[in-house]
């Protein structure tokens, strides 16, 4: 796994089975095991290939649970019903995009950026597929 430069204060499982129930939702093990270990936080590598045609992105930051500035609960409040069903926003962009994982059994596991300005007639045709896992997604940034 690829490595943080500041990660938030350590949380627990049972913080995470909170989170899990209050928003009636599971999340994938390598996300559940990523937050037991950084919560969140800002990536030394942080570039990603989205596409041939899209180019290049940056993680900005990871959300942690718990009381900080753009916590997980915050941003799945704000963009519940923007973001296609079965998705929840783990990080985001410099220019306000979310790089999104899925928690529907369709797309578990798999990690998304959402384009927040791209207009579109169908749900899913502003979701980009980054990578089928959070690890991989994670060790791949450069």
């Amino acid at each position: 796994m690829a490595n943080m430069d500041r990660g938030n204060e350590k949380i627990t499982i049972d913080e995470i089975n909170e989170f899990e129930g209050k928003y009636d939702l599971k999340l994938p093990e390598q996300y559940v095991d990523f937050l037991l270990k950084f919560n969140g936080g800002y990536p030394q590598e942080s570039t990603f290939k989205i596409s041939d045609e899209e180019g290049e992105n940056a993680v900005n930051k990871f959300y942690g649970i718990g009381d900080m500035k753009g916590n997980l609960s915050k941003v799945f409040e704000v963009l519940d019903g923007e973001l296609p069903e079965g998705f929840i926003s783990i990080a985001s962009d410099p220019g306000g995009n979310e790089i999104c994982i899925g928690t529907s059994e369709k797309y578990f596991g798999e990690v998304y950026l959402w384009m927040h300005d791209m207009e579109t007639n169908k749900e899913m045709d502003n979701m980009f597929l980054l990578n089928n896992s959070f690890n991989d997604f994670f060790d791949n940034l450069y």
